[in-house]
Formats: structure tokens, sequence, C-alpha cells
């Protein structure tokens, strides 16, 4: 096994205050994971969670789920990464940070799970299967998110709100699905944005479906336009409603009935903060708030989101969920009322509740949740072409 000379990465470079800040957490959270455990090691090899350990890229083939190299920790030796002598020189001129030892096999003679094996001092554990290993849940490790994953996080739900914004106040009724969805990955992309999951729903197809991947239908008198993206591991999901002229009447009243209870959702998750409380907690508020606002049972036609962070949702809020709510910790809830939905990604902190996926330049509305004086800024539907 040869090693690469490491070098600044991509997101993380040693000359960031940020990076060792970031890596001296991780070390700090595997270091306690390792003792607890009796183990000698632990390796990601999936996506969400090496980029969650180096902050880089391990992915060539997207629809693979588990990258081209793994990611692990050795307290005998730090943090090392294993890939083959195709990539290691990429890995450490682009992606990972100076700390981590980038070490290759020839890509003919062992696989990646072999030889983060024979890597592997005695007994070590690994997010995907390696013979010999133990599995660990990464998404356990992950949370709550550090100090610099909230910095990093702003940064992104910012630019997300941007790049969805701006395809957003370009919108004719004549566009096509497709055509916004394209324009969607585009802005999100020229601000290094992964784009997983793009979903525009016109007007006839924004009622039919809870899921509106897009189509050639024309968006016709109003649009939803909802994105769940990506950089440097973390995730942030956002929907912005955009109206024309001839929008429906309900419209604003169905939008509204979404926005107090993604508010509930809010209220309920800093309570279950403080009271240690679980995901079913949340979940129960949130049906509870359909019920107030005469919209019983709406819930069931569409999951209702939950915890965010290094993956699209770490948990979703379900009936009897025993997910624990953390903070500091990023949420995205998602409610749906006939063919309106409300959703940005939230940042809950001991100290309240912030939105990070917003540009200050989008008309809002206060809304109160359903269950106490909690209130918050809402996404208001925009009107467009008759303001």
């Amino acid at each position: 096994m040869t090693g690469a000379t490491p070098g600044d990465g991509t997101d993380d470079s040693d000359t960031d205050g940020g990076t060792d800040a970031l890596l001296a957490d991780r070390r700090e959270r595997l270091s306690a994971f390792l003792d607890r455990e009796g183990l000698d090691a632990v390796w990601f090899g999936k996506p969400n969670s090496f980029a969650w350990l180096t902050g880089g890229r391990n992915v060539v083939d997207r629809d693979a789920d588990v990258g081209v190299a793994a990611a692990g920790y050795l307290p005998e030796r730090g943090f090392v990464v294993i890939t083959d002598n195709i990539e290691a020189e990429r890995l450490a001129d682009e992606e990972v940070p100076r700390a981590f030892d980038v070490e290759s096999t020839p890509w003919y003679e062992s696989s990646l799970a072999s030889a983060v094996a024979a890597a592997t001092p005695g007994s070590g554990a690994a997010d995907f299967d390696v013979p010999g290993l133990d599995t660990v849940d990464a998404g356990r490790l992950r949370r709550p998110l550090s100090q610099e994953d909230v910095e990093r996080y702003r940064a992104l739900g910012r630019d997300v709100a941007a790049a969805v914004e701006r395809v957003a106040v370009e919108l004719r009724p004549d566009d096509t699905e497709h055509e916004v969805a394209a324009g969607l990955r585009v802005a999100l992309e020229t601000r290094e944005i992964e784009s997983p999951v793009v979903l525009v729903g016109g007007a006839e197809r924004a009622q039919s479906y809870r899921h509106f991947t897009p189509s050639r239908a024309e968006l016709g008198s109003y649009a939803l336009l909802a994105v769940t993206a990506e950089r440097g591991g973390r995730y942030a999901s956002a929907t912005r409603a955009v109206a024309f002229e001839d929008a429906p009447d309900w419209l604003e009243d169905r939008h509204h009935a979404a926005m107090r209870v993604e508010a509930t959702a809010m209220e309920a998750t800093r309570e279950a903060t403080r009271e240690g409380g679980t995901a079913g907690d949340v979940f129960d508020a949130i049906a509870g708030a359909y019920d107030d606002l005469g919209e019983a049972g709406e819930w069931r036609k569409h999951h209702q989101g939950g915890a965010a962070g290094f993956s699209g949702r770490e948990w979703i809020a379900t009936p009897g969920g025993d997910e624990r709510v953390e903070a500091p910790m990023a949420y995205a809830y998602n409610p749906t009322v006939r063919g309106a939905k409300s959703e940005d990604t939230v940042l809950v902190t001991d100290d309240g509740v912030e939105v990070l996926t917003r540009t200050g330049e989008w008309p809002t509305r206060t809304v109160s949740s359903c269950d106490g004086p909690f209130t918050v800024e809402r996404h208001a539907v925009r009107r467009l072409g008759g303001e």
C-alpha cells in the first residue's frame, strides 16, 4: 500500500482554522466511540459520512452506495484515507485536508473493503460491509452539529435560498417544469452545490402529487419549487411558492395553514430539546396542528420531515418515533395542505430557532404555532406578473 502527499482539500485546508476545529470535534467523538466499543479503528465509505469526516467527496459514480475511498480514524495513527491508485493523488490534492494520510492500493489487486480490512489493526467498525469489521451507525455519531458545522450550514442555507429564489422570480406560466428544474440545477451548481432532489410542480400536478418530479407540463397559474441540496456533506431543503395573476383563491389560505403546521413543528422541536423529547413528540404536535386547522389526516398524505444534517433527513418524525431531538441541530419540516407546501431548513439551538435557508429578499409573513405563543417569519407565496 502506497501513500500520497495530502494537499489542501476543497472545502477544508490546514490554513483554515475552521478545519482544525472541525477535526478536533471529529477526533473527540470518534475517540469516545472507540473507547466505548473497545475498537481500534472506525471507517466511513458512504459519501455523506466520508464528507462529515473529511469535508471532501469520495464520489465518482453517483449511483453507488459506497464511494471510491474510505476515511478512517485510528488512535495510533490519526486520520487516514484508503483508496486505489486511480484516485489517491486527486483526493490528496483536492478533497481531503492535510491531516489525512492518503494511502492507495493498485486498482487491480484489492477492493476497497479488502484494503480497509488490511489497514485495520485489531478490531474495527465501518459504515459499509468490510469483512471482519463491525457495523457503525454513522448517523448517531454525526449528531448534534459542531459549532463549525453550524457556521458552514449558515453559508449553505443562504446559498441554497439564493439559488432557488433567483430562478423563482423569473418564472412565467408557460415555462415547463423540466425547464425550471434545469434552471434550479444550474443555479445550485454554480454555487458548488449538488442537487439530489429537485421538484417542480405546476398548478395541476402540485395539486395531484406530493412529490411532483418535473415533467413537460407547463406551470400554469402557480408553481411550487422544492429542493434538497448538498455541499460539504451537509443538506439543506427549501420550497418556494409563486403565483401568477390567475392563481386560485385558496392558495394563500392553504399555504398559510402549511406555514402554521411548520411553525408548530419548530416550537415542538425546541421544546423537545429542552425536555429530552423524541421525534414522536414532535409528530404528535404536527398531527394536532393539522386537526386544529381543520385539515385532520392531511399528514397521512406526505411525510412531515425531521432532522437534517449529513443526510437529507437524519430521521423523519413518525408516530411513536424514539429518535432523540437534539441541539444544535438542523431540522427541515415540510407540511403540505392540498396543493400548498411550506419548507425551510432551520437551526435549533438552546437560544431558539434560526431560519437558515433565507436571503431576506423574499416576502415573508409572521405566523404563530398552534400550541403556544411561538412565532416565526415564514416565506409567503410570491406573486409574479401583477406585482
